[in-house]
């Protein structure tokens, strides 16, 4: 894996991975959990050809990305992660946000809070908030979210990097089942969430979410936006065979109504949680396509 360029945003050192023209828009691939920056190496050089300055970085936390100052892991701090990297690297030139899982989450946030930052969204795997929340709480989706209720837990750092990380591996086969993920790809994801500070930081993302952690109240206006209407045009994504989030909550009667800018949404055969790398083709094909290049 090529060394990653850096910048520092919110008193962070951001390290990212990128690809392309750096004279070209930016489009800028937030990963989730359990994920890191090189979930997009098969959809960068795609960006890339497409003229596009294609850049990942590894969240706040991930390591080779430093810890965040005071330990804030709320939604609207790697949202504003992400809105000062596209400020950064963009400029006042064009700029497309691409967001999986946690980085779809924080996404969400960073277009409703700032609409004006993006000309057209994606998101992957989480859909917004009306829609999710429908079925959030059913039985069948409590099973399936057990991880958010056990990473409030203090010994779920104990449990997670248990037996070289046996848990993450369990994770990875239970939401996407058809999906074998390379040896290599998961040794270094391993490693990031080995760095110090890194696995412990993963988990407060959910701490925060929960309230187990309380969020800084000077960041709730943002955190909301991430359910309000999203004013940028955007197209979503949803494996059928989605183990984290079932299909079911991706709804799209309850979806369109907040996406006031249009919604194009897909649901993908024979893919799973991490769809973008269940069925690559397919994925880049739709989000090139959307993109119009």
């Amino acid at each position: 894996m090529a060394e990653p360029s850096r910048i520092t945003v919110n008193d962070i050192d951001i390290a990212y991975l990128e690809a392309g023209p750096t004279d070209g828009p930016l489009a800028l691939c937030v990963h989730g959990f359990p994920d890191h920056a090189p979930t997009w190496n098969l959809l960068m050089p795609e960006l890339a050809n497409a003229g596009y300055h294609v850049v990942a970085p590894w969240l706040r936390g991930y390591s080779p990305t430093g810890l965040a100052p005071g330990g804030n892991y709320q939604a609207a701090s790697v949202a504003l992660d992400t809105l000062g990297i596209a400020d950064a690297l963009a400029g006042d030139g064009e700029a497309v946000l691409i967001g999986h899982d946690w980085g779809a989450i924080s996404s969400y946030a960073a277009v409703g809070h700032r609409p004006d930052r993006f000309k057209k969204f994606v998101a992957l795997a989480v859909p917004h908030a009306s829609s999710m929340m429908a079925t959030f709480f059913t039985p069948r989706q409590i099973q399936r979210s057990f991880y958010v209720f056990f990473f409030q837990n203090p010994l779920a750092e104990m449990v997670v990097q248990a037996n070289d990380f046996e848990f993450i591996d369990y994770l990875w086969s239970y939401w996407s089942p058809d999906h074998q993920p390379d040896a290599g790809y998961m040794r270094q994801l391993k490693e990031t969430l080995a760095s110090p500070g890194s696995l412990e930081a993963a988990i407060n993302y959910y701490r925060y979410t929960l309230g187990t952690i309380p969020g800084n109240p000077d960041l709730a206006e943002i955190d909301a936006a991430g359910s309000g209407p999203i004013n940028v045009p955007t197209l979503y994504l949803h494996g059928i065979d989605c183990g984290c989030l079932g299909v079911e909550s991706a709804n799209e009667a309850l979806l369109r109504p907040n996406f006031p800018a249009g919604l194009e949404m897909h649901l993908i055969p024979d893919a799973g949680h991490f769809l973008h790398r269940d069925q690559p083709e397919t994925v880049n094909r739709l989000i090139l396509d959307f993109l119009g290049g």
